[in-house]
């Protein structure tokens, strides 16, 4: 009985050195994007069993996302990062994301008719 509970302790204290290290890793993408773009915010949508979506926004009005294992770790990355965390992605926020010519081809080539997505 020691032993299972011993190798226990094991298995969760791997899988919270994975979940830290795996949150440094996005700490530092998020904060190279906020880097390239004069800053960044970010909201964190639960996406299921594939985990967490960290959605950035630069200062610039660009815009990317990082995929978590899990909401934990998309809280402690942003965390780490220290930028500046919004509770949706509405309003304000949304407002501060640029698209270009790129995005506004692709969301009309999804459209039946639309252009395609072809230069």
């Amino acid at each position: 009985m020691a032993e299972t509970a011993e190798t226990q302790q094991v298995d969760d204290s791997k899988q919270a050195a994975r979940a830290e290290r795996r949150a440094a890793r996005l700490a530092k993408q998020i904060g190279a994007f906020a880097k390239a773009h004069g800053g960044a915010e970010g909201q964190l949508a639960y996406i299921g069993q594939m985990g967490t979506r960290i959605v950035l926004v630069g200062g610039d009005g660009g815009w990317g996302d990082l995929v978590a294992p899990s909401y934990a770790v998309a809280e402690s990355a942003t965390a780490k990062a220290g930028i500046t965390m919004h509770a949706s992605f509405d309003g304000e926020f949304a407002a501060k994301v640029r698209t270009g010519p790129y995005e506004w081809t692709r969301m009309a080539g999804i459209q039946v008719g639309g252009p395609s997505n072809k230069a």
